[in-house]
């Protein structure tokens, strides 16, 4: 990128494109989080759960996201990698109050880190410990620690405490991930 373009860009007269995934396994609040992102709240009664995948574009000060938001239930999953080489980022959404299904999500997660379409580039990866308000949850440490975050060394990673109907946790979270998609075209 020229550094005219780089000038517009950061001035926010161009917004850079970005490509960003949305997985998790179902019922984590994938949906939940974007809805809140686009309009500034997410009523439950009107998030349906997703099949096979939605698509969204949010503007992120610089950025201008298309994020696809796939299903996680267990038969879409598979759908999850034929994006993994066309994103810039990932956004890992995990039920936090669901310790049952942990291993599951970190299956999952290990899963996709380990794909071609991933581990051979830098993509960033965000983790938002969903539903952090409910009392059973566990704390972002914990959920590190559970999906082996720490053992990650090749991408740059963030884990934060989120709820995707009042918001908490979102702005951080993005905000840190739009740190991390301008720092790789300077």
């Amino acid at each position: 990128m020229g550094l005219l373009e780089r000038l517009a860009a950061w001035l926010g007269v161009r917004k850079k494109q970005v490509g960003v995934l949305c997985v998790g396994l179902d019922n984590a609040g994938k949906s939940t989080i974007l809805r809140h992102l686009k309009s500034g709240k997410a009523d439950v009664q009107e998030i349906v759960p997703t099949l096979g995948f939605n698509s969204e574009r949010l503007t992120l000060g610089s950025l201008c996201l298309t994020v696809f938001d796939m299903s996680g239930q267990n038969r879409y999953r598979d759908l999850w990698q034929h994006y993994y080489s066309s994103v810039q980022a990932v956004v890992f959404v995990m039920d936090s109050s669901d310790q049952l299904r942990l291993p599951v999500a970190r299956h999952e997660l290990e899963s996709l880190l380990q794909h071609p379409g991933i581990y051979t580039r830098r993509v960033p990866l965000l983790v938002f410990a969903n539903k952090s308000d409910k009392a059973e949850s566990l704390s972002p440490m914990s959920c590190t620690q559970m999906l082996g975050l720490s053992s990650l060394s090749d991408s740059p990673w963030h884990i934060c405490a989120s709820n995707g109907l009042t918001g908490d946790g979102l702005e951080a979270g993005f905000m840190w991930l739009h740190d991390q998609l301008c720092a790789t075209e300077s």
